[in-house]
């Protein structure tokens, strides 16, 4: 059954006009770990709203080179089963940085929160610029906690 905190991407009109002071995530969310708890927890202390841009199960394989350990849907659920957790979106797979643009353009964050040290840091600081938002760190790195460093203690097992 699916909750009413997850939206498809074309239901994202009717979330922006109703909230303010909206904070925008976005990742895999796999194997939700103790780094993904923390980075949650501490995106929605910045913002009223916390919303969640899950990838696609083939933005897993294409972009992460692996298969998705659980499917879009399976990964929604558990996102939006956090309390931290307003809405999560279920993105369609991207091939653009202007479609992630045009995402955040629909949602209008006032901030969108990265892990430091965030690879797409640049991307997503122009993305927040262009509708008048920032980018915040939230939190450092758990480097033992990664889903790539899980993945790999478990295939030792």
């Amino acid at each position: 059954m699916q909750s009413a905190k997850i939206l498809s991407y074309s239901d994202l009109d009717s979330i922006k006009k109703n909230e303010k002071n909206i904070v925008l995530v976005g990742g895999c969310f796999d194997i939700i770990h103790i780094g993904h708890i923390r980075f949650l927890k501490n995106a929605k202390t910045y913002g009223d709203v916390l919303i969640v841009a899950l990838e696609s199960d083939e933005f897993v394989r294409v972009k992460k080179k692996r298969h998705p350990l659980h499917t879009q849907d399976e990964r929604a659920e558990v996102v939006a089963a956090l309390s931290s957790v307003d809405y999560v979106v279920m993105l369609p797979f991207f091939n653009s940085e202007a479609e992630y643009m045009s995402l955040v353009e629909k949602i209008a964050p006032r901030i969108i929160a990265i892990t430091k040290g965030d690879p797409q840091k640049d991307n997503k600081k122009k993305q927040a610029e262009y509708v008048g938002g920032y980018v915040v760190e939230v939190l450092e790195p758990v480097p033992s906690k990664t889903s790539s460093r899980l993945l790999e203690q478990l295939a030792k097992l």
